[in-house]
């Protein structure tokens, strides 16, 4: 019956989301809230961002109703929702309304990075005082068991760190939407094996909305196109932030150590986690903050080898599938500390190739990079 469960909360969700994506869009040409385009951005035309409006009442009404039809069926979920776990999805839902609400003021009006930096620090606070957090690395650099003041700050870190990785990702059409999808089904699949029934059903009714914004951000014509926005964004990154952190924490009945299940999962969003680290790395050295956006993450440079949006999305997500289905089959042979070494490597080389290419192609073409991109307005 869960199979079924799982199956219906994501079509309830794309049947949801099918609702009311079209009336987001409907509301955003009436009322011209766009996303203008600017010297730092792909897109050349006017278009609306306010599809992760939509994230947020979907995924709780299909979880939600999916829900109440297991308790009038008899489902032992009473034990489940009795226990620590409903105190976690207590505070996940405050966290993620939260920076849902902050993602909606910023998406319409605009909002200042550093509040939106504390409000995240915030939301990502309930997860520790909700009993979940990093109590084990499972051999990662060789460290196991660690303490709370260590464990719960890291925790925060790390919900802070995917977040803010979702969103600085979500630079052209269906890659962070993409990424979302090909993270939310393994952990599907995961949680399913493993029988972390609740967790598969978040899952579930969360792809199901994105997997729905998806063909609206990539495959629309003109005039039905959408973007995600900072409420969809920062929703996705603390629901994932949410689902992974289960499988970096040791508990008396759940072991996720054994198949090497905390590096399986977190593997899914390596690029925008490791993008993140090399952007920022960046700007510090050319003594800009930080936290100011720019045209340096990895589908920006793919752009410069010439390659198209649709190309550069593509391959994207081909490398993400290629990460998470070696990290599995090395689950099996190797432990995570070396899993984090083949993926650093891969990573590096990754980047080895795409340099390459950009020269070949300014000196194909005459154009430079850092005459063209580097010197933009930071409006964001």
């Amino acid at each position: 019956m869960m199979y079924i469960y799982i199956g219906g909360t994501f079509l309830l969700s794309v049947l949801l989301a099918t609702i009311v994506i079209p009336r987001i869009i409907f509301i955003s040409y009436k009322k011209r809230l766009f996303d203008v385009p600017d010297a730092r951005k792909v897109h050349k035309t006017p278009v609306p961002r306010l599809g992760g409006l939509a994230f947020l009442p979907v995924i709780l009404i299909s979880l939600c109703i999916i829900t109440g039809i297991r308790y009038y069926m008899n489902e032992p979920v009473a034990p489940v929702w009795s226990s620590c776990l409903f105190m976690r999805y207590l505070f996940l839902v405050a966290g993620t309304t939260l920076l849902y609400l902050v993602g909606v003021a910023d998406d319409l009006v605009g909002v200042s990075y550093r509040y939106k930096f504390v409000v995240q620090i915030l939301s990502a606070s309930f997860l520790p005082l909700s009993g979940l957090w990093i109590n084990d690395l499972g051999g990662l650099l060789g460290l196991h068991a660690i303490p709370a003041f260590i464990g719960m700050p890291l925790t925060v870190f790390l919900v802070v760190y995917i977040t803010n990785a979702i969103n600085l990702i979500d630079g052209i059409d269906g890659l962070a939407s993409g990424l979302t999808c090909i993270a939310l089904g393994l952990l599907i699949i995961v949680c399913t094996l493993v029988g972390q029934w609740t967790h598969a059903l978040l899952a579930s009714a969360t792809l199901g909305v994105v997997i729905t914004f998806f063909y609206y951000n990539v495959f629309s014509v003109s005039g039905r196109k959408l973007f995600m926005g900072d409420a969809g964004s920062l929703t996705l990154g603390y629901i994932l932030s949410f689902l992974i952190l289960h499988f970096w924490m040791q508990q008396e009945y759940w072991d996720p150590f054994k198949l090497n299940l905390n590096m399986v999962t977190i593997s899914t969003l390596f690029i925008p986690l490791l993008d993140v680290v090399r952007v920022f790395y960046s700007r510090i050295r050319s003594g800009r903050n930080p936290f100011l956006p720019d045209k340096n993450h990895i589908h920006h440079k793919l752009l410069r080898t010439g390659m198209r949006i649709r190309t550069v999305m593509i391959t994207l997500l081909m490398l993400s599938l290629f990460l998470v289905a070696a990290n599995f089959v090395l689950s099996f042979y190797i432990n995570a500390t070396f899993m984090l070494l083949f993926d650093l490597i891969f990573w590096c080389t990754s980047h080895v190739v795409i340099n390459r290419a950009i020269v070949k192609h300014e000196k194909l073409t005459g154009r430079k990079w850092y005459k063209t991109y580097i010197h933009v307005p930071f409006n964001k």
